[in-house]
């Protein structure tokens, strides 16, 4: 062989190794951490691997797509931790997430636990979104780690009050929370809610997010009369408590806010829940756009479809992950400043921030029991402060 021929065979074979080189490097897998934070034992746990099984599906359906982000295909490798909703639990989730070098995190479902966790979250400069946090305080911390896709408290104690005095024309109001950030939270504003629109508190009781024997607090507010009794906690507590308002023979209308709005709810109550009236956030999911789709995908992929708050579990999802594909980047440090700017249409509506974290337009919605179903009786828009 000539030399001349033999260098053009080489520089054949040389660039054909730099073709595979490269080849290779366009299809390095990079590994993403993604925490997801629920309570997914006790009371809350099937609203917890609601949340759990909606955000987990996002993050599979974006490695199905094949993303390349920052010149790297990205896989999405999930952790979901139980926190009991438990506070202190919560931070220690939040600290083996930290320890984990997650990328971002989806929860945690309890106000209180979000708040506890947050702290750990901004010193790692880690963003955290929660589907279902809804007291106020979780972002007036000024945290620029914290983001939520549900409305806030303040403004679901509005619409409440202001359907309870408006529209129902209670006078006298008895008033039970469950002694949690969230519950006392709310009640709070409801309270101070009625009260300027005339009616009358004439009880307010507090309760444990573990108590099922309601009937010593009942007996003192039947003995006293109301038109309505307004509460707020979690609901396997809401059905028993709805029980014994029927068994203890109170007249009362029932409201509730909490996640009842479910098929879990009803059996649980069965009789109880009669007439029941319920505030819960977000549309209808009739009305909400591509729930049923959402619904079809869960109910294939884990064998149950949307209990209650999967819709905003997969839409907390999809705002990191298209942060991240807006921003070219997984780190925490500049996908972050993609998620205050970046919106999107989601399955509960459009999806976009303020620059509190807060969801800039949120929906709520007023539900009545109805012959075993839920039947929505009004829905009202709220716009974050």
């Amino acid at each position: 062989m000539s030399r001349r021929k033999l260098l053009v065979a080489l520089s054949y074979v040389l660039f054909a190794c730099v073709s595979v080189t490269r080849t290779v490097q366009s299809e390095e897998i990079k590994s993403v951490k993604i925490g997801i934070a629920a309570p997914l034992t006790g009371f809350s746990a099937s609203n917890g691997k609601d949340e759990e099984n909606a955000a987990r599906l996002a993050f599979e359906e974006a490695n199905a797509q094949g993303l390349i982000i920052g010149g790297a295909k990205i896989a999405f490798e999930i952790d979901g931790q139980d926190d009991a909703a438990d506070p202190k639990t919560a931070v220690l989730v939040a600290q083996r997430f930290v320890d984990e070098n997650v990328s971002g995190v989806i929860g945690h479902y309890n106000s209180g636990c979000s708040v506890a966790a947050s702290s750990v979250y901004r010193r790692a400069g880690i963003p955290q979104i929660s589907p279902t946090s809804s007291s106020p305080s979780y972002t007036a911390q000024g945290f620029e780690t914290t983001f939520r896709t549900i409305s806030n408290d303040d403004q679901m104690a509005l619409l409440a009050a202001n359907y309870s005095v408006e529209q129902l024309k209670a006078k006298r109001i008895a008033v039970i929370d469950d002694s949690t950030d969230y519950g006392t939270n709310l009640v709070t504003e409801y309270v101070k809610a009625i009260q300027k629109r005339g009616a009358q508190l004439v009880s307010w009781q507090y309760t444990t997010a573990n108590s099922i024997d309601f009937r010593a607090l009942l007996t003192t507010i039947k003995g006293l009369n109301p038109d309505l009794i307004f509460y707020v906690g979690q609901d396997i507590q809401a059905a028993g408590l709805a029980k014994q308002i029927r068994q203890l023979g109170i007249r009362a209308r029932f409201m509730g806010e909490g996640g009842f709005t479910n098929e879990h709810f009803l059996q649980l109550a069965g009789q109880g829940a009669k007439g029941m009236l319920s505030w819960e956030y977000g549309l209808p999911r009739d009305r909400m756009p591509r729930a049923a789709e959402l619904d079809a995908k869960l109910k294939a992929r884990f064998g149950v479809g949307i209990v209650q708050f999967a819709p905003l579990a997969y839409d907390a999802a999809w705002a990191m992950i298209n942060a991240m594909k807006a921003s070219d980047s997984t780190d925490p440090k500049k996908y972050i400043k993609a998620l205050r700017t970046n919106a999107f249409d989601g399955v509960t509506g459009t999806i976009a921030f303020t620059q509190t974290g807060d969801l800039k337009n949120a929906s709520a919605t007023l539900y009545e029991e109805q012959g075993g179903k839920w039947v929505a009786l009004a829905v009202e828009k709220t716009t974050a402060k």
